[in-house]
């Protein structure tokens, strides 16, 4: 009895109430406390211009192989005021993650195409992926 009274108030302790428009609110993580949140904002930020990265190369570079689920954790978490380089990460093989219907995804689309990245069929040109380690 005593261990199903604890699932439930961890269950609870998880659970966030959700604000006026019915989503969940949005909090930045201060870097000081998940030093991986910030190893991956450093790395996206040495992304050159006109070209991208995938999720997993992302992580591999920031020290985190294998992760490249946190790495787009730490993109959707990450303040406006950093001014992150979001759009210039994709998922792998070069394909936007986003719905190809979404806002989300018609912005990284503008975003690359202004910076001089092809983008076809919601896939980056290959010659535009870069793997971090050559930085």
């Amino acid at each position: 009895m005593r261990r199903v009274k604890r699932q439930k108030k961890t269950l609870a302790a998880l659970w966030q109430p959700l604000n006026r428009a019915g989503q969940r609110p949005r909090h930045r993580p201060a870097a000081e406390a998940n030093p991986a949140l910030e190893a991956i904002w450093h790395t996206v930020c040495r992304i050159p211009r006109g070209r991208v990265s995938t999720y997993g190369a992302v992580a591999r570079a920031a020290g985190l192989p294998g992760r490249a689920r946190q790495a787009g954790f730490a993109l959707r978490v990450a303040g406006d005021s950093l001014n992150l380089p979001w759009h210039r990460v994709v998922g792998a093989g070069g394909r936007i993650v986003f719905p190809p219907a979404s806002h989300a995804h018609r912005e990284q689309t503008r975003r690359l195409r202004a910076e001089g990245v092809p983008v076809a069929e919601g896939r980056v040109a290959r010659s535009a992926l870069l793997e971090l380690e050559e930085l």
